[in-house]
Formats: structure tokens, C-alpha cells, sequence
């Protein structure tokens, strides 16, 4: 009779058995197809993180100007990056946010000295090439109300960010102008409002200039700040990087371009570890995990199969004294053992499917994006069944191989 054939008959007649092995092997599918996915979700969760975040280099020195911040950023370890040039600006009839503290006695008042110049308490300017590399920005502690923020495709416009409470003050809102100054008022030139947003930080109780107000800070392109006559010597430059690697790697960069003297490189990876290290760990955890589903489901298998291939040791032996080839006879066992995986792995496919979302939200670090779905793919449920028909081989073949060993007559003699 076809060994396959045998295989049937034998899965027939051995139901408990069968369903035992299905059972095995239905857990052991959900596992490695559990450990897979989770391993995927970690890595998309992680790329996602690295390139929301990344590492921030902050850049300071004395020959840092436009030009340089320009060259750091055309390097290939640079994501983003965004120059910053401060001053203070005191627009024509624009109104500032002030405390509710009287000024005291001696303190300067609107910002213009007699011949219309700034006296240095206006309000904050700041020119930036990307506004959602401000540090409050990217944290969410500020937040767009509305319009848009500051790109680098802003970077030969003269457009403006505006806080809500100077906006409101003001009788402000996306779409109007406003005449912001030069250092000394001698240029004037008009800015659209093409976005307001909001800062939790409130008015101090005591007084304070304007420009110490968070309400009355102003952000700009960079190239419309110098040209209103703020120069180009910058303040400071952030550099995002991919990893802490890279982040090091542009740190020396910035060294060898603007020299030892008077330099200033500060890593900040403390967002991107807190975010990333807890993933790493769960995609390694998850690859363990994979690792122990693997040889433990072999291990469980390859035992239950041979003590299985010893109580039939009679049926072995006579067949090999009827002149069947020993590799039919471990075929045979192969084959009930794939023929059980096959439907096993496919329930666990299925399985997989419904449990993913639950299992992604319970298993995953949480993400300023939602839970990171687990998401199946072909190649996940073709490696997730080539493992474990890899496992039914292995756990077959080599007891199967060691029992059929002796001579004919010996199996049937231990089987008495």
C-alpha cells in the first residue's frame, strides 16, 4: 500500500491522537506567527520613531553663519535640520501682550528710542527654516490653531507665525499683514500671517519686557529675518540625525568645520531612547520569543513522535519484513505529521487575523500615533509555515530514522 496512503488510514484511526498533534501545532502556529508579527510591527514602529524623532544636535559657535548651517545640512547624516537667528523687533502699531504688573519705575517703555530705533525690549523675532523642529514644537507642548507652520519651502517668502493671544489682541488672523522693523526701524517690511499657534506657557505675574513674553514671540523664514537687516551670524543650528551614531558622527562634522575654538555640540537623544529602546527591547524580546517557540515545538513533537514510532514497533517491524523501504516508513510519519501542520497552520493564519489589533494594543509600547497594528502578510504566513513544516520534518524524520534502524526481527522481538 502508498505509504501516503498508510498516513491517512493511520490519522483515521488515531483520532485522539491526531487531534493532540493539531492542537500542538495550532499553538505552536500562533506563536512564531505571534513572535513574526510582533518582530514586523516593532520594526515599523521603530523606523516611524526614529524618523519622527531622531537625535537632535544643537550647534553653536562663533563662525556659524547661514552659509555653514547650510553646509551641516547638506550632509547625508542630516534629516532636517533648522538654523535659528534671534533678535527683536518692534512692529509699527502693533500692540504687545504685557503683564498685568504695573512697570516699574525706570523701566523703557514702548521699545523706540527717539529717532524710531529699537532699544532691544520689543518683541521677540526669530528666524527658523522649519517650525517643527522648534523644540516646543516637536514635543506638542505648542501646537498649530490654525493655518500652518514655517517650511523650508518658506525660504524666500516674508510669512509669519503669530501666537493666538497677540493675534487676538490685535484683531489678528491668517491671511493679514504685519509691518515687522529692522534693528534700528530704518526698513520696514510687510509679513503675511500664514499661521497662529498656541503655547501653554502664560503671561508672568510680574513685569517683564515684551520680548519675555511667550506670547509675543515671532517666527519668520531665516532668509527674510537677515534681510530685514538681522545679519547672518546665527545663534544656533539643530541637526536631526537617525540615531545616536549619526548624531555623533555630525557632532565631529560641525567640529571640523567651524574649529575647536569657541564650539558647541549638545546630543539630545533623551526623546529618541525613550522611545525607541522600549521597541528594541519588544522586537528582541519577540525574537527570543520565536526562538523558544521554534526548538520547544520541536522538542515537544520530536518527543511525542518517537514514543508514538515505539508503541508501533510491530506494525514497523512487519512491514519491513514485508520488503518496505525504511525511508517509506519514515515518509509515512512525515506525512501524518505535515498532513496534521498543514490545517493547524492555516486555523493559526485565521486566528491571527482577529487576535492582531488586540494583541498589538496589549504587546506594543504606546505610540503618540495610536497602537501600531500588527499587520500579516504573505511573507509572514509563507515563513511562519515554512518553519513549522520545518519543525514536522525535523521532529519526524530523526526519531522515525532512529527507530527503524534495527533489523526487522528486532522490533518485532521488543514489541512482544
Amino acid at each position: 500500500m502508498n505509504f501516503v496512503k498508510r498516513a491517512a488510514r493511520s490519522l483515521a484511526a488515531r483520532k485522539g491522537r491526531t487531534a493532540m498533534l493539531l492542537g500542538i501545532f495550532l499553538v505552536i502556529g500562533v506563536l512564531l506567527l505571534g513572535s513574526s508579527l510582533l518582530r514586523g510591527a516593532t520594526a515599523r514602529q521603530e523606523a516611524d520613531a526614529q524618523r519622527r524623532i531622531g537625535v537632535d544636535v544643537t550647534v553653536r559657535g562663533d563662525g556659524l553663519t547661514t552659509d555653514t548651517a547650510a553646509a551641516l545640512g547638506g550632509s547625508p547624516l542630516v534629516e532636517r535640520y533648522n538654523p535659528m537667528l534671534r533678535g527683536t523687533t518692534a512692529p509699527p502699531g502693533l500692540d504687545p501682550v504685557t503683564s498685568d504688573a504695573p512697570e516699574p519705575a525706570g523701566a523703557e517703555g514702548d521699545g523706540r528710542d527717539d529717532a524710531g530705533g529699537d532699544r532691544g525690549d520689543g518683541l521677540a523675532l526669530s528666524g527658523i527654516r522649519d517650525s517643527g523642529l522648534l523644540p516646543a514644537f516637536a514635543r506638542g507642548r505648542t501646537e498649530l490653531v490654525a493655518g500652518r507652520g514655517i517650511t523650508a519651502h518658506d525660504a524666500d517668502r516674508e510669512v509669519l507665525l503669530l501666537e493666538e493671544r497677540l493675534a487676538e489682541r490685535n484683531g489678528l488672523r491668517v491671511g493679514d499683514t504685519v509691518e515687522l522693523a529692522s534693528p534700528d526701524g530704518a526698513v520696514r517690511t510687510p509679513f503675511e500671517i500664514i499661521g497662529l499657534y498656541r503655547t501653554p506657557l502664560p503671561t508672568p505675574a510680574a513685569w517683564v519686557p515684551p520680548r519675555d513674553i511667550p506670547a509675543n514671540q515671532l517666527y519668520a523664514p531665516l532668509a527674510a529675518v537677515s534681510a530685514l537687516g538681522f545679519g547672518s551670524a546665527l545663534d544656533e543650528t539643530v541637526l536631526k540625525a537617525g540615531s545616536p551614531d549619526a548624531a555623533r558622527e555630525l557632532a565631529a562634522l560641525a567640529e571640523d568645520l567651524l574649529g575647536p575654538d569657541g564650539f558647541r555640540a549638545d546630543i539630545n537623544d533623551k526623546a529618541y531612547r525613550e522611545q525607541v529602546e522600549p521597541i528594541q527591547r519588544a522586537g528582541a524580546l519577540a525574537g527570543v520569543f520565536g526562538w523558544l517557540a521554534s526548538l520547544g515545538g520541536a522538542a515537544v513533537l520530536g518527543l511525542i513522535v518517537t514514543l508514538e514510532i515505539r508503541s508501533r514497533r510491530a506494525e514497523l517491524g512487519m512491514l519491513l519484513s514485508l520488503g518496505e523501504r525504511k525511508w517509506k516508513l519514515i515518509g509515512q510519519h512525515t506525512a501524518e505529521a505535515v498532513a496534521v501542520a498543514v490545517p493547524a497552520l492555516a486555523l493559526a493564519a485565521v486566528l491571527g487575523l482577529v487576535l492582531a489589533r488586540p494583541a498589538g494594543e496589549a504587546l506594543l509600547p504606546p505610540s503618540p500615533d495610536g497602537p501600531a497594528p500588527l499587520l500579516m502578510t504573505a511573507g509572514d504566513v509563507g515563513s511562519v509555515a515554512a518553519i513549522g513544516l520545518g519543525i514536522a520534518l525535523v521532529s519526524t524524520v530523526l526519531p522515525g530514522a532512529a527507530i527503524v534502524r534495527p533489523h526487522p526481527r528486532s522490533l518485532l522481538t521488543h514489541s512482544e
